[in-house]
């Protein structure tokens, strides 16, 4: 588990196919602090094991599922990756819960920079939609981050240049895919509203509550 909020930008130094996925290795610092083997790190928002550890990186085993969904499968040598510790009980949720398990490739389209802040714009697949709302909560290469704004299959986001400055979305061009996670919490109102033994909770009645 995770919380969105990025401690590092690592440098991919080998991406490697095998016969069943892919080796990475990520040249980092910050994030190897108390890190040891079998911990979880969340690699540009996909949570993966670490199978081994040098004084200046790690290096997870990707399946073939995971690259399958997550835009890990274009990883090359001198890529940068944002990265993140797994949640302790003693840390702040600065950002939301983030479980790093990818729903799916989203396309980024364009950045905009005002004042104080960028607005981004990013393109998701139809089937997701319905798990984004305006001013809730969507990962984005790792990243934390509010729905400014969301028609149709497209949705922006404000960053700060804080933000903006201190993760891989600077390094984003036009086209680019990227890896989403939306709010596990709408994924459960999904379920337990779908239920059979619902006793009554019905998408009126979470708007009615203020769940939705």
């Amino acid at each position: 588990m995770f919380t969105g909020i990025i401690e590092e930008i690592g440098v991919v130094k080998n991406f490697s196919r095998h016969a069943h996925g892919a080796l990475l290795t990520v040249g980092c610092g910050k994030v190897l602090q108390d890190t040891i083997q079998g911990d979880s790190i969340s690699v540009n928002g996909v949570c993966q094991t670490v199978i081994s550890l040098t004084v200046d990186g790690f290096t997870v085993d990707i399946s073939d599922e995971t690259l399958s969904v997550t835009t890990f499968d274009n990883l090359k040598p001198g890529d940068k990756v944002n990265l993140e510790r797994a949640l302790t009980l003693s840390k702040r949720l600065g950002g939301h819960i983030v479980s790093g398990h990818v729903d799916c490739k989203g396309k980024f389209l364009s950045a905009q920079k005002l004042t104080n802040f960028y607005n981004l714009t990013f393109e998701l697949p139809q089937e997701q939609v319905k798990y984004v709302v305006n001013k809730g909560s969507i990962s984005v290469n790792g990243i934390s981050l509010t729905v400014a704004a969301i028609d149709g299959v497209i949705f922006k986001t404000a960053i700060i240049p804080h933000t903006y400055e201190n993760t891989t979305l600077s390094e984003l061009q036009p086209g680019d895919y990227v890896n989403i996670e939306t709010d596990i919490l709408a994924k459960y109102i999904e379920k337990i509203s779908q239920a059979d033994d619902n006793k009554g909770i019905s998408l009126e009645f979470l708007q009615e509550n203020g769940f939705v």
